[in-house]
């Protein structure tokens, strides 16, 4: 027999039937009767209180990129949900599943100006996968159910329901929904076996192939059988920002970083290679340098679920369209295993140069004040390289993907494509619920944290265990290196005068130190980490420290300046 409940009880029953265990929201008047409902859920909906609606949606997003499962947030209307919007377009260009359920005004009320009342449908189409008006009760289970699976499936994505209030106090005869099949809509298309065939036959001919990993393997996980395939046919890796942890940085065949800021010899030999083999990667700016001398000599073979990647920046002549796990596994029995160890053999060049005129300076310096590198390495070593990586947006960022290192996978959570500011703290917290048996490192900036440091308040409340390390340079850091590099030094407006972050948190229970002298920065580390609970490890790092190398914005790939 059916149950007679209300909008918001099917609400919650709904996201019970889809599994989810942690909510991430904060209530407001739109939203109340769902509030009410959820007070009754609260033994199987574990709600986190954060404070601002942004920290929400940041926070399911650590929790999906850490978990491989959908993140849920939930907010009021007017200003709760236009505080979400960074968040769903951060979610929206790096691909990580959540669903956003903002309240609204009464159906009968819509487009009056009441209260609180703005167009989030009009507002979030633009940057969603797909967004929704429940108006009535007996759409709330389909609506919930078809929510999950477009966010989940495919490329996945943010997903936006307007739940107006209405239908949260509406009466429906609820029974669950199962949505599986959209018309039109095909998350992975099967794949093609003669250009799967194509693919292989490129790659069995090819003299130097270089394949690059983007986060679609992580997605798809398709970690295994990427390593199978650089084993079986012997050929060289780098991988994007958010593919890092996709192959475990010790690996042979893992040459680095790409990109601006990546490593010197997946850069360069990117322009050297004779078949290019991106995976699950949309040949971002940040990744290719200047488009029009980017690989021109080599033949393009892309696997992508997006058919909307292909062509678009980079044109391939072999376009392998669906999930690459799947992909990848027709494409297996059809590779020759080969050995390509002269190619190999020439990334070492590189590694070597750039070690002694970049890495070995920025990890073991002798004198001066502490640089970020040094940091980072040291915190990944402590943790024996199997910790999470948290990043908020700059040089934090940068240094933290270059020198972390990576032996498991789903273990780098940052902002990618939107580079957000203020995503580190609420992500690393969404990272402890969605990984809670991994140590969850945040590297932040004096700038990055003070933008949502408000959280500090949801890791004092649910004892979140974030590890925090504050590099401090008293610095915008990432704009004043392009000021110092690109505008004669004139320092407009990055200088920071800061406040005394070790008082704000133990303002909050939070532990904290503070690091100035090298000699002291292994036993802090060591303290921060066998600390229960949360930390914040302020080191206080050089001012004007560069990241480096670096392909100057516009210029070739292969440009790479590894000093200034």
């Amino acid at each position: 027999m059916k149950q007679t409940i209300t909008g918001a009880e099917a609400l919650m029953q709904s996201l019970e039937h889809e599994g989810v265990t942690t909510l991430f929201g904060y209530p407001g008047g739109s939203i109340m009767p769902v509030y009410d409902a959820l007070y009754d859920h609260t033994h199987s909906l574990n709600h986190i209180l954060v404070r601002h609606e942004q920290g929400a949606v940041h926070a399911a997003q650590g929790y999906a990129r850490v978990s491989g499962r959908v993140g849920v947030a939930i907010v009021t209307s007017g200003p709760g949900a236009t505080n979400t919007v960074t968040g769903v377009a951060d979610a929206m260009i790096d691909s990580t599943p959540v669903v956003i359920i903002c309240g609204q005004v009464g159906a009968a009320v819509l487009g009056t100006d009441a209260f609180q009342e703005v167009d989030v449908v009009g507002m979030t189409q633009p940057i969603s996968k797909w967004n929704y008006q429940i108006r009535r009760a007996e759409d709330v289970a389909w609506a919930v159910s078809r929510a999950f699976f477009i966010a989940s499936s495919g490329r996945p994505g943010p997903v936006v329901l307007d739940f107006t209030r209405n239908a949260q106090v509406g009466q429906v005869e609820y029974e669950p929904a199962k949505v599986d099949f959209i018309r039109s809509y095909v998350p992975a298309p099967k794949p093609d076996m003669d250009t799967i065939a194509e693919a292989a036959r490129l790659i069995n001919n090819a003299a130097k192939p270089f394949v690059l990993v983007g986060q679609g393997v992580e997605l798809a996980g398709a970690q295994q059988e990427l390593r199978t395939l650089l084993e079986k046919a012997q050929i060289p890796a780098g991988c994007t920002l958010l593919g890092l942890s996709a192959l475990p940085s010790d690996h042979p065949l893992n040459m680095g970083m790409l990109g601006m800021h990546g490593n010197l010899g997946p850069n360069v030999m990117t322009n050297q290679c004779d078949v290019l083999i991106a995976i699950g990667m949309r040949f971002d700016d940040r990744v290719t340098g200047n488009i029009k001398t980017y690989a021109r000599q080599a033949k393009v073979i892309h696997f992508d679920i997006d058919p909307s990647e292909f062509n678009k920046l980079i044109h391939a002549d072999c376009k392998v369209l669906g999930d690459c796990r799947e992909t990848l596994a027709a494409l297996l029995p059809l590779i020759e295993p080969t050995t390509h160890q002269a190619w190999v053999d020439g990334f070492a060049p590189y590694a070597e140069r750039e070690y002694n005129k970049v890495i070995s300076k920025a990890i073991h310096p002798t004198e001066g004040p502490l640089l970020m590198g040094e940091v980072v390495r040291a915190v990944s070593e402590a943790s024996n390289h199997e910790a999470v990586l948290v990043t908020d947006v700059g040089q934090n960022q940068m240094f933290g993907a270059r020198y972390f290192q990576f032996s498991k996978p789903r273990s780098i959570v940052t902002s990618g494509g939107c580079g957000t500011m203020g995503f580190g703290l609420p992500a690393a917290i969404g990272a402890t619920f969605g990984a809670p048996d991994r140590t969850v490192c945040l590297f932040v900036g004096d700038g990055g944290l003070q933008m949502t440091i408000q959280e500090l308040g949801t890791i004092m409340e649910q004892g979140a265990p974030v590890k925090i390390i504050l590099l401090n340079n008293n610095f915008l850091g990432n704009v004043r290196q392009w000021q110092a590099m690109f505008w004669n030094h004139r320092y407009s407006f990055t200088p920071m005068k800061n406040p005394d972050y070790e008082l704000i948190a133990r303002a909050y229970n939070i532990p904290a130190r503070t690091v100035v002298d090298r000699a002291d920065l292994s036993s802090a580390i060591s303290e921060m980490l066998a600390t229960p609970g949360p930390y914040l490890l302020q080191c206080a790092v050089k001012e004007e420290d560069d990241v480096l190398p670096m392909t100057p914005p516009g210029a070739n790939l292969d440009e790479m300046l590894l000093e200034v």
